[in-house]
């Protein structure tokens, strides 16, 4: 058996979710079964100072030979790395992602892809331009769960599916929890409100399977009729989406999604799946539900017509008890030695680079174009306007 291909990771921001990203990157993949990768981060930038990419450096038990940067650009210029990590926040992942393009980096960049569709449409045409990788780091789409469950829909086990209802809300208080305005959750500065923040997840869900598990040359753009409610700062605070997929007759005619997402009414109130499903997916046979937290789901069921329920719990894998190593976000903290989940990302990307691939298997960059292209239309039917110097496409701006 061959040696696994080591892939040399460059970490570009040192905030919350690059913590959680980089400890699951470093968490050994036999843990998980994959053993023809590993990874390693030879490199982390943080805006604010060298310093700080140091202190990120230790915290995520990086090798001691890492280096640390107070740069962005200093960062895409190191020729060691082999693929950077983009965990800015969506404000600025168009100029931090055309940066590493520029440079001649691959780029797995966070969620939202960008924060409309021109954007994307230009960083696609980078990487093209560049021949290097580009992929969207939606990391729900590859969990052992997703596949599941869009492998329900392709095998016809649940018969055509009709309909789709997601929902991501946290009530979260704006006022007492972002008093000041200037947090990521309510600032348009950093693109802020609910719908590039959560409600992504609500319409992955919605794509990810009336979407992407259509015929590849058959899928068409959804038409989308929306409803929004705008904070004061002039983000949204509330915002519902009726999307209708058209498809063949003889697959099932044109199927509904509605994909939901608020900051002050919770999908999931006591936190204990009490509430019910926040995702479920209707067929002619039945349906599977996915319970709450849908961007991090540990839990499905399905029912089907034939009096079949059957309960899945899906923990994330991970070094396992004893290990003493944690991992989590803010404040979700997994059991010791559980993983979050976004090794698995990861672990795409590394295949894609070993394989010559340029884009993620289970969102392409089409696909991500044509979210981004339903999020344009969104934000237009709602008013949601961000300020010119974010909405740009030219390259470079000062944020």
């Amino acid at each position: 058996m061959s040696s696994p291909k080591t892939i040399r990771w460059g970490i570009l921001a040192t905030g919350g979710i690059a913590q959680t990203f980089t400890k699951d990157l470093l968490c050994d993949p036999k843990t998980r079964g994959v053993d023809s990768i590993v990874h390693t981060v030879v490199a982390a930038a943080s805006s604010s100072s060298a310093d700080r990419a140091q202190q990120f450096l230790k915290d995520v038990g990086a090798p001691s030979d890492a280096k640390a940067y107070g740069s962005y650009q200093d960062l895409v210029n190191d020729e060691s790395i082999d693929i950077v990590y983009v965990a800015t926040p969506h404000s600025h992942h168009y100029q931090n992602a055309m940066l590493c393009l520029e440079a001649g980096k691959n780029v797995l960049c966070e969620k939202a892809f960008t924060v409309n569709a021109a954007q994307a449409k230009a960083l696609i045409k980078k990487a093209k331009e560049k021949d290097l990788f580009l992929m969207e780091a939606v990391w729900t789409r590859y969990f052992p769960l997703s596949i599941y469950v869009r492998d329900l829909i392709t095998s016809g086990r649940l018969g055509p599916v009709h309909r789709v209802t997601a929902d991501l809300s946290m009530s979260m208080s704006p006022e007492t929890s972002f008093p000041d305005g200037k947090h990521r959750m309510v600032n348009p500065e950093l693109a802020g409100g609910a719908l590039l923040d959560l409600g992504i997840y609500a319409l992955t869900w919605c794509f990810q399977t009336l979407y992407l598990t259509q015929p590849e040359n058959e899928r068409r753009r959804p038409s989308v009729q929306t409803a929004m409610k705008l904070y004061p700062t002039g983000a949204d605070e509330m915002t519902t989406m009726l999307l209708t997929f058209p498809r063949r007759k003889e697959l099932g005619g044109d199927a509904h999604a509605v994909a939901m997402t608020a900051m002050r009414a919770a999908v999931d109130p006591d936190g204990k799946g009490t509430a019910g499903p926040a995702v479920r997916i209707q067929g002619e046979k039945g349906e599977v539900q996915v319970f709450h937290p849908i961007f991090r789901p540990t839990k499905t069921r399905l029912v089907l017509q034939d009096g079949t329920v059957e309960d899945k719990t899906w923990k994330q894998p991970g070094p396992g008890q004893g290990s003493g190593w944690k991992n989590g976000f803010q404040d979700m903290v997994n059991e010791e030695g559980e993983g979050h989940g976004m090794f698995w990302e990861a672990d795409e990307a590394a295949m894609a680079l070993v394989e010559g691939r340029k884009e993620g298997k289970f969102e392409g960059l089409e696909e991500s174009l044509v979210i981004m292209e339903v999020v344009d239309e969104v934000r237009r039917q709602g008013g949601l306007r961000y300020p010119d110097k974010i909405e740009t496409t030219d390259y470079p701006v000062d944020l």
